[in-house]
């Protein structure tokens, strides 16, 4: 599970009362003769979902036949369970621990990516030491423990002096030592940085060759029985992500009413972070929900090197392009 920002950490009473109202409508979605989907998220509503939320506030998901609820996640969910036990049809997760979640027998199936590559980095003080992956040796970083990209670091980098500490989901430690340096998410943390009073650089983990997609998986069993379902709700899906893009407010009102954390200055600054860095598109502006099986056979072999996956599978295993726009 990625590390997420420390505003979120806590569930406002909306958010909960959300949940509640929209978990009852499924009973009601067969009444109206809608289909009743529900798509687990990897943290609280936030604009990383906006595509999802733009979808709903705009009516596709509804055009498609579908009734879909959104379930935000938190700090000790993992959406992958979530959705490889039933308790959703779709989950938010990376292309990298599906890969792993496949090998380990879970039967997971991407059928989306949801950004082409992941924002998440790594953030020191402007005035920091460090000025490029190889010059962490020697230094400490707070990150989620067990992080398949930290362990890719340290091979690639051979970092034998570099040491970690649990990541506190805060950056209160970071406001207060300047060499601290630790994981983030750079469409979040250098916005309340600076807010602070600290300058920061950022170093994107993707740069350094190790790329997993963001992906929308749903299981093999469901996409076999249900691939209408799986085709609508991944066509409305992108629709979302396309008009987010373009104009995110639809979504960031039901966002900010969901997640009050939310605000409109913060998710500015996200929305126009993702756009910047095609995080979503591809450098390419075209790239919206696609997948390269070049891109995830890659990953598998670096997973595989890492051995963090013992049992190599065929990668092709992991996802399909069925889907996916032609």
């Amino acid at each position: 599970m990625p590390i997420r920002r420390s505003v979120q950490l806590f569930l406002s009473v909306p958010v909960i009362v959300a949940v509640m109202v929209t978990s009852g409508c499924r009973s009601r979605s067969a009444k109206s003769g809608l289909i009743p989907v529900r798509l687990q998220t990897d943290w609280y509503p936030q604009p990383e979902h906006g595509g999802f939320y733009m979808a709903q506030a705009k009516g596709y998901y509804q055009q498609e036949g579908l009734d879909v609820t959104i379930l935000p996640g938190g700090p000790y969910t993992v959406p992958a369970q979530v959705v490889s036990t039933g308790g959703a049809e779709f989950a938010m997760g990376s292309s990298d621990h599906t890969l792993e979640a496949v090998s380990n027998g879970l039967p997971l199936l991407a059928v989306a990516a949801t950004m082409q590559h992941d924002p998440q980095a790594i953030m020191v003080h402007e005035n920091s030491p460090v000025k490029r992956f190889e010059d962490l040796n020697g230094h400490t970083v707070a990150l989620q423990p067990g992080s398949t990209w930290f362990k890719y670091l340290v091979k690639r980098y051979r970092l034998d002096r570099v040491r970690e500490v649990p990541a506190t989901f805060t950056i209160a430690n970071f406001l207060t030592d300047p060499n601290y340096i630790q994981q983030i998410f750079v469409t979040s943390e250098p916005f309340f940085a600076r807010k602070a009073g600290a300058p920061v650089r950022t170093f994107l983990i993707s740069d350094t060759g190790f790329d997993p997609y963001r992906v929308l998986v749903t299981t093999g069993p469901y996409a076999k029985s249900h691939p209408d379902v799986v085709a609508k709700f991944v066509r409305a899906s992108l629709r979302g992500w396309r008009d987010y893009l373009r104009d995110p407010a639809d979504a960031h009102a039901v966002i900010q009413r969901l997640n009050p954390a939310m605000n409109p200055e913060l998710m500015a600054f996200s929305h126009d972070t993702l756009v910047n860095g095609h995080f979503v598109d591809g450098q390419s502006g075209a790239e919206i929900g696609k997948f390269d099986p070049a891109r995830w056979a890659a990953t598998h072999q670096q997973l595989t090197d890492l051995k963090v996956i013992d049992k190599p599978i065929d990668p092709a295993t992991a996802y399909t392009l069925e889907f996916l726009p032609k």
